[in-house]
């Protein structure tokens, strides 16, 4: 990429952030667009205002970034929950951590490398002469690079501790504020074995909890098959929207001419609701407890007269065979998804297996896209394989938008739909709650990108070249290839780091609050990323001849990841479990105020199976219509 290109893409990326801030800025002042901008305020019914109609509301105001700015930790934190701090501060550690990075690369790399060799007459048009690919071979400016990469690591690893240890004390914090919630009193129980006196696993439950857990055990819940009362609920929805639409038609037909035509559609709703009732009838049958019974699942949630002994039957494990009556906290109500618990735990592993070869097919055929979008990058040696694509050079500026903005904007139409297609397979994968399935999707997006969009691009980008020199030079594609990654480190840094932020973005819904579940993944994927640029420089250095600056790298290297294996240690257990000692402050604090009982006794029923939920089809009042099946 020349300076030309990437004036181009920094030139028309500026030029669409303005665009769409300017438009959100007026947009949002529209009395019609609160049901969109103002959602939240609206759905707990908060006065919305808006300024008079007057040229005001269509003239951008930027007022609000500085209120943003000025909310802090705690008003998110109560408002909005730990998940979304942890993005506010993700977004705060990328803003510290770059702006060092940026200054140690534009006032000492940058110089450095620049000057690092005789400038020809093109390479003042190449971007090849702000890297480190400029310095000569041998030269000791390198160990000004070996300096801020010890710097720049070292500086990244204390943000990171900093901010693994402060989100872990607001974890603790928002899970003593949320104490009252269900999961913490409940426990999720799979491989229920069947109950050889009564041919069910519902008293097996209750028995063996009794007798193992006698002090702390409350009650339980079976999971039912509920396929049936499933379909059943689908086909009486679609009767019930066909009835809904025929009324407001016939509605709209009842002062006019056509009389006829709506003595006809009051007959087909007549129909319709006869066997809309049918329909509830027979889900009213499947519900009832004697159909029940032959559709228990091998799973229950169990419900404890405290925090100590659900946390106690989760984390131990109650019986020899570990195959069998497998503990683990349930997540919240509105997290569980239901669908999955009815997989078998033995065959678990298949489903992840499966998921695994999906996202490694899905990397693979990727790279398609990928290679045909770098490219168009390297337009001088796309010209030498395509020639007709010469004809773009005699547009003035239009090879620089091409070769500068083209690749990033077809690159990221493509990246689009790739955490929507790892998030339908991450629910393939028999995870028991939405949030672990969207950590699964995490995972497999970060790893598709750092394998496909960051190695892949970087070959590809050069494939129409590096072929013929492979074949005619085999000895000299290490080197490279080290050319290469250092060329393109600075656009594939941004690439990296702007999807990564979408997917972080799309990823963090307000639907639940895992408490910061999230965080120990986004603390790996910075490591990850601080382990591949160090390894990168080792590579580095050696193909520059620096032997020396290589081997002192390595230190640095086992440094990080005995810092990250520290961190495994000294924190990750607290995000995965709830400890002990939490559980019984938040016990005591409940007794105190005489809320414990009042606490368990409604956790249990927060449990709910959508399948058992009552059915209920009922219209507002009218005079053309009457409710159709009121709730029972």
């Amino acid at each position: 990429m020349n300076l030309e290109s990437l004036l181009a893409s920094v030139g028309i990326n500026i030029g669409l952030a303005m665009v769409i801030l300017f438009l959100f800025s007026i947009l949002k002042k529209q009395p019609s667009n609160a049901a969109i901008y103002y959602a939240r305020p609206l759905s707990k019914r908060h006065p919305i205002t808006f300024p008079p109609f007057s040229l005001r509301r269509f003239i951008p105001s930027f007022s609000w970034i500085a209120r943003a700015f000025r909310v802090t930790e705690d008003e998110i934190l109560q408002t909005n929950g730990l998940d979304a701090l942890i993005v506010i501060r993700l977004f705060k550690f990328g803003i510290n951590f770059f702006t060092v990075c940026s200054s140690v690369g534009l006032l000492i790399l940058l110089p450095i490398n620049f000057g690092g060799q005789p400038a020809s007459s093109d390479s003042y048009r190449s971007m090849d002469s702000c890297t480190i690919s400029n310095i000569k071979t041998g030269s000791n400016m390198l160990w000004v690079h070996f300096m801020c990469l010890w710097f720049i690591s070292l500086y990244g690893l204390h943000l990171l501790y900093r901010e693994y240890s402060e989100i872990l004390v607001k974890r603790i914090q928002q899970v003593r504020n949320l104490r009252h919630r269900p999961d913490q009193f409940t426990t999720l129980v799979r491989e229920i074995p069947v109950c050889g006196e009564h041919q069910a696993r519902g008293c097996c439950v209750d028995h063996f909890f009794s007798k193992h857990h006698p002090y702390s055990y409350h009650s339980y819940k079976m999971l039912y098959d509920g396929k049936d009362i499933e379909d059943l609920s689908k086909q009486a929805r679609y009767v019930h929207e066909k009835v809904q639409g025929l009324r407001k038609k016939c509605e709209g037909k009842k002062h006019g001419k056509e009389s006829d035509e709506c003595r006809d559609d009051l007959l087909k709703i007549t129909g319709l609701e006869e066997k809309l009732e049918e329909l509830c009838r027979k889900i009213r049958q499947l519900q009832s407890e004697d159909m029940l019974e032959g559709k228990e699942l091998p799973v229950a949630f169990v419900t404890f007269k405290s925090r100590w002994g659900a946390a106690m039957a989760a984390q131990t494990q109650q019986h020899t065979n570990p195959l069998l009556w497998i503990t683990e906290m349930a997540p919240e109500p509105s997290d569980v998804s239901w669908r999955n618990l009815s997989i078998q735990y033995k065959i678990l592993p298949v489903y992840k297996i499966g998921v695994i070869l999906a996202a490694t097919l899905l990397t693979i055929f990727f790279a398609v896209p990928v290679t045909a979008v770098q490219g168009i990058a390297k337009f001088e040696k796309l010209k030498k394989w395509f020639p007709p694509a010469m004809a773009i050079e005699f547009i003035p500026g239009l090879s620089s938008v091409v070769t500068g903005y083209l690749p990033s904007a077809v690159l990221k139409g493509f990246i689009y739909i790739v955490p929507f297609a790892m998030l339908g397979m991450a629910k393939l994968g028999g995870s028991i709650s939405k949030s672990k399935e969207e950590i699964k999707a995490c995972n497999m997006v970060f790893y598709f990108l750092l394998g496909n969009v960051f190695f892949l691009s970087l070959i590809s980008g050069s494939l129409l070249d590096e072929i013929g020199e492979y074949v005619s030079h085999p000895k000299n594609l290490p080197s490279h290839l080290a050319a290469l990654v250092s060329s393109q480190w600075l656009w594939q840094l941004g690439e990296q780091f702007g999807a990564t932020f979408l997917q972080i973005q799309d990823v963090y819904e307000t639907v639940y609050d895992t408490c910061g579940t999230f965080w120990p993944f986004i603390h790996h994927y910075i490591i990850v990323a601080i382990i591949l640029m160090q390894i990168t420089m080792i590579g580095l250095f050696g193909l520059k001849s620096k032997p020396a600056a290589s081997v002192s790298t390595i230190p640095l290297l086992l440094l990080t990841i005995m810092f990250n294996e520290y961190c495994k240690i000294r924190f990750l257990p607290a995000f995965r479990s709830h400890s002990i000692q939490n559980a019984v402050e938040n016990d005591e604090l409940d007794e105190k105020s005489s809320e414990m009982e009042h606490s368990f006794d409604k956790a249990i029923e927060e449990y709910l199976q959508p399948c058992l939920v009552p059915v209920s089809f009922t219209q507002s009042d009218s005079s053309l219509y009457q409710p159709l099946i009121t709730s029972w």
